[in-house]
């Protein structure tokens, strides 16, 4: 497919997006939404069911030629000034997200740059792990650049990226990064370790109790709280409940 054939495929796309979502918006629903996220956002004011439901079958019905084209179709998405044009793009990518390769990490990190929010960083989490799954030691080397990066966004990418891996989870990379993160002030930084930890303690929360009981670092009591978050559910099921003796900072 030539470049110009390609732009208006994914031109096209945009503009079948638009169509989809506009009669849908809810004036009122929109300015709660804004002012959930502290006014930093425009919304249509579609609720996520409804939104989902309205750009499925677009999603599902749009095949990109290869990277470029995904890449070109979310771009698109990401400029228009209404916040869930972000999110259809970010359930494209999540989709489509096998034509991906290392080449395009680049590419996720820097669109998680753009518009940032949890919500959207979150989204892009999903795609770079499976990425960077599959790519390797050359995935681990990226991310050990990314998880002492500038913005703290990237930086969270980094830490969340191995969510929902369970065995496949590489602790001492996990451990590694919760560690080099601990002095971070960021809110949602010291949030998201504490997420990376409880995900996995779901696999192994021994692990878990274990590395928070002998790390030599202080965690803020946030990242703590989150991390331990599941140990009631697991005493819940008849495990014993493991206990943490050590203080921590308050954040």
């Amino acid at each position: 497919m030539s470049e110009k054939s390609s732009k208006s495929k994914t031109a096209k796309f945009q503009r079948a997006v638009q169509a989809a979502l506009t009669p849908l918006a809810d004036a009122k629903r929109a300015a709660g939404a804004r002012a959930y996220m502290r006014d930093k956002f425009e919304y249509l004011g579609i609720g996520t069911p409804a939104r989902r439901a309205a750009v499925a079958l677009l999603i599902k019905a749009f095949k990109p030629a290869n990277a470029t084209e995904l890449r070109d179709a979310a771009d698109r998405l990401w400029k228009l000034r209404e916040r869930e044009y972000q999110y259809v793009a970010a359930d494209l990518l999540a989709r489509h997200q096998a034509v991906l390769s290392l080449d395009d990490l680049p590419w996720l990190l820097d669109l998680a740059q753009q518009k940032s929010w949890w919500d959207t960083v979150d989204c892009i989490v999903k795609v770079v792990g499976k990425v960077v799954r599959r790519s390797g030691a050359k995935g681990v080397r990226a991310m050990d650049a990314a998880v002492r990066h500038e913005s703290l966004w990237v930086r969270r990418v980094a830490i969340l990226h191995q969510l929902g891996w369970r065995e496949g989870v590489d602790t001492a990379r996990l451990f590694r990064y919760a560690e080099l993160l601990a002095v971070d002030k960021e809110f949602f930084i010291r949030k998201a370790i504490g997420w990376a930890l409880r995900d996995y303690a779901w696999h192994d929360w021994r692990a878990v109790e274990k590395f928070l009981k002998t790390t030599r670092i202080e965690f803020s009591g946030l990242t703590v709280r989150e991390a331990t978050k599941n140990f009631a559910a697991l005493s819940e099921l008849g495990l014993e409940r493991p206990r943490l003796t050590r203080r921590r900072r308050k954040p």
